[in-house]
């Protein structure tokens, strides 16, 4: 079943440019771009964006660091492509990472672990939403 989900490129992996190698990989592992855009996020626009997360010790670092710098938005699509996505991730924390996965190779830490991914149908529906109008994807 083909599925669509949000993947974001953290500012860390701008500021390490290693923005080509991640789409490349996505393209490698059979993901078709269907939108993408390049941000800066407000720190009003990530507090938006991890909501979910507010209560949470680390909400405001979180939302700082992903207005640090620039992130590229994009929206996959592939079959069962929210798993594959998180998959294709690893681990939060890039030392738990399965070898070869996106965050073991381009991730320093919890936080800064170069890409972002829906983590269900749902959400996935969700965070395109919010970065994305229908118009937008082909």
């Amino acid at each position: 079943m083909q599925q669509q989900t949000l993947a974001i490129v953290k500012p860390d992996a701008f500021r390490k440019q290693s923005t080509g190698a991640i789409l490349a990989r996505y393209e490698k592992e059979g993901f078709k771009i269907k939108a993408a855009r390049v941000r800066w996020l407000s720190v009003r626009e990530a507090e938006s964006f991890y909501a979910v997360h507010r209560e949470r010790p680390f909400f405001s670092s979180l939302t700082a660091f992903m207005a640090s710098g620039p992130v590229m938005t994009l929206v996959l699509e592939a079959e069962n492509a929210v798993l594959r996505h998180r998959d294709l991730l690893g681990a939060t924390d890039p030392a738990k990472a399965a070898p070869q996965t996106l965050r073991n190779l381009f991730g320093a830490s919890i936080e800064e672990n170069a890409v972002h991914g829906s983590d269900s149908e749902e959400n996935a529906r969700q965070e395109i939403a919010f970065f994305f109008s229908g118009a937008e994807i082909f």
